[in-house]
Parts: structure tokens; sequence; C-alpha cells
């Protein structure tokens, strides 16, 4: 027994009734469904039957198989009703429908061959292979758009999109095809206008609408090299659509705050990174500046202090990375010990010339305290949780060394 595919029939057909072959588990056989499977680079479709849901749908040895949510309570020989989720399904129609009529126009324009095709959650993409015409080395994102635009004129003029059905591929190849078939049997093929001046024209066994205006929309992404051929990124049908209004919006927001037009935008933004650089740039001289008067002042002050003294600066206007910049050229100079607080960033930085060990300090004592860190010799760096663990730390250091 063969599984009868309503959805080959009429693919616009979104409920029927169907009789139950029978049920394993969570995965329920029918004499007929309207839910296409996986297949063809096309994901399958969703729904309820009798009100539960659908959630994988495949097809094996001509059967299709409807895995639901939960174990069903149907028996052998029970009637059942079956409803798809027409929003993916008419998703979906457009989508692979794009990807056809955008193959076909890649063919006829570049004699690009269409190796791969992939109909992700945030775009679908196609891989063309130039082999066809030797002439043409690449495709460029000219080409691209070239495509692109021969691809929605065949949207515009509404061209018909008709599956023929052959049982030999001696009868398949007498269609105009695109790419040679790869099966001999049961062959389904999808042609997208006048069979003697077809658009596109090639096996497939997805699901289609009945014409290509259908399809709304082709919108292209971006081309990049993938081993040896062109991969093109590309939405088609409602997903293309809302994609340009989510990047309209974008373009909007950026216009508003940058007080421009969309003719404009990218000069008023070039020009708003200029001004930022310069300001950049001042602000490292500037603090370049703080933190070099910083460190003559410190090493006035170690250098009038007793060698027995700890001496400890915290400053709150500065980031840890140049607290660090502070007590590294100071090393040579400190008798004892330098500490240098960031309470912005709740770290303490442990400097010395050597003689005691900061990384060692930190190792055996800032754990006690929930603080981490390490550190060399010379330097290190003790992380704390609250102000309170630092302080306590800094208290035992100035005991425990004094």
């Amino acid at each position: 027994m063969n599984t009868i595919k309503l959805y080959q029939q009429d693919v616009y057909q979104q409920q029927c009734q169907a009789v139950v072959k029978a049920v394993d588990q969570d995965t329920v056989l029918l004499d007929q469904t309207i839910f296409f499977p996986t297949g063809g680079g096309q994901s399958c479709d969703l729904g309820t039957i009798d009100g539960l849901e659908v959630t994988e749908v495949y097809e094996k040895d001509d059967l299709v198989y409807h895995r639901l949510s939960v174990p069903p309570a149907f028996q052998e020989g029970m009637q059942v009703h079956c409803r798809i989720d027409w929003d993916r399904r008419f998703d979906n129609m457009q989508r692979h429908c794009g990807e056809h009529i955008l193959s076909g126009i890649c063919y006829q324009l570049f004699g690009g061959i269409n190796r791969g095709f992939h109909m992700g959650q945030d775009y679908m993409t196609v891989d063309i292979a130039l082999e066809e015409n030797p002439e043409i080395k690449e495709i460029t994102w000219e080409m691209a758009k070239e495509a692109e635009l021969a691809a929605n004129q065949v949207i515009w003029s509404n061209a018909p999109v008709t599956v023929r059905h052959f049982e030999t591929r001696e009868e398949a190849e007498k269609m105009p095809l695109r790419k040679a078939l790869a099966i001999d049997e049961e062959i389904s093929i999808v042609c997208v206008g006048d069979v003697k001046n077809a658009s596109d024209c090639v096996a497939c066994c997805g699901t289609h609408p009945s014409s290509a205006g259908q399809v709304g929309l082709i919108k292209l992404y971006k081309v990049e090299h993938y081993k040896g051929m062109f991969r093109i990124y590309f939405e088609a049908g409602q997903r293309a659509l809302m994609d340009y209004d989510g990047k309209h919006d974008l373009v909007t927001a950026l216009g508003n705050r940058y007080s421009a037009g969309a003719e404009d935008l990218l000069d008023k933004i070039k020009a708003r990174e200029e001004k930022n650089k310069i300001i950049k740039n001042e602000l490292h001289v500037l603090r370049q500046s703080v933190i070099q008067e910083r460190v003559d002042r410190i090493r006035q002050q170690i250098q009038s202090s007793e060698p027995s003294e700890i001496v400890i600066y915290e400053f709150a206007d500065m980031k840890t990375d140049d607290l660090l910049n502070i007590g590294r050229p100071l090393i040579q100079d400190i008798k004892k010990l330098l500490l240098i607080i960031s309470p912005q960033d709740c770290t303490l930085l442990l400097f010395s010339n050597g003689n005691l060990n900061c990384g060692k300090l930190v190792k055996e004592n800032a754990s006690i305290y929930n603080g981490k860190g390490g550190g060399s010799a010379t330097s290190a760096r003790a992380i704390f949780p609250k102000r309170e663990g630092l302080d306590t730390f800094v208290d035992l250091l100035e005991k425990h060394l004094r």
C-alpha cells in the first residue's frame, strides 16, 4: 500500500478525512494525507490530526508517516480529521518557488547549475556551479543583482507554475530541463512559464503556488565563494518583505538619529565617525597626561616614604588597565609595596620591586576574603565581589607586612 498524497493533487487543500492504517507509539500511518513530508530541501508541513499536534512528517518506501506530540489513542480503521498549518505551507510554497525562479534565471544568464539548496530559518541558499558557460568565471554582486531583477520580472509577469507527473525518465526528458534527472520513475517536473520558453523547468517533489505572482518578491542578500561554486543567500515571499520592513525601520531609525535621509545617511555616519576619532585621540592624549601626572606624584611620595611604608592610592575615575599603566613605571622605585585600588571594578593592584612577591601574596591570601586573581612577583591583581573583602585584604597586608 502506498500513501495517497493529496498534496500532489491539490496543493491548496488544507484539510481532509483519512483512515488510520497503523499506529506505532507516537507515529501514525494514514491511507491518504495532505501533509507534505520533509524532502527536496523543503521542511515538512505541520498541523493537527484530530486536534493532536503533528511535529514531524517523513516518507519511507512511498509511505508517509506522521509523528504526533503525544501517543494517540487511534485504532486501525479509525477515521481522523487532518488540518495543515496553512501559513507554514504557503510560506514554503513561496520560498521553494522563489528558489526555482532564481535558479532558472542563473541557468539562463550564467549557465549556472544549482548543486545545492537549503531553506534555513533566516534565509535560503543556492549553490551555483558555473558549468555550462566556461567564459563566465564568477558571479559578481552586479551579476547577482541582474539575476535578482530578472527573477522578479518573472514574478511580475505572473507566469503559470505547473507540475507534471511522468512515469518514466524517457517521458520526463522531453521537457526543457535545466538539470539532468537523478531518478528513473514517478518523476514530477515543475515548470515556471510556458514550456516552450520556460523561466525554469526541473524535477522537484516540493509544493509550489499555481502562479509566480504568488511568490511576491525575491531579495538577494549576498554572494560568496563556496567549494568551487558560488553560494547565493536570499529570501522570497513574505519573509523577504519582512526582512525589508526590518531593514527599512533600521535605516529610518538611523536617519532620525543622524538627522539624515537614506541618500546622505552614510555621509553623515562617516562624518560622525571622523569627529569621534578626533575626540578619541584627544581623550587619549589627556588620559596619558593624567597618568603621567599621577606617576610623578606617586613617585615623589615613594621617594619620601620610609622603607617599611606601604603606599596606597585609590582612583575612581580610571579603569584597571589605566591603573596598571600608573603602577608599572614605578616598580623600580618602590621600596616595599604599592597598592592601587579601582573601586568601580572592586580590584586591588599590587606592585613591588620583587623583594615582596605580589603574585604569591594574592594567591595565598585573597581567597580568604572571596577574592581571586594572580600575577608575577612585581605586579598582581586581586578582584573581589564586594568592597568589604577588598578593604579587609588591604588591612591584612598593612598589618602583616608592617
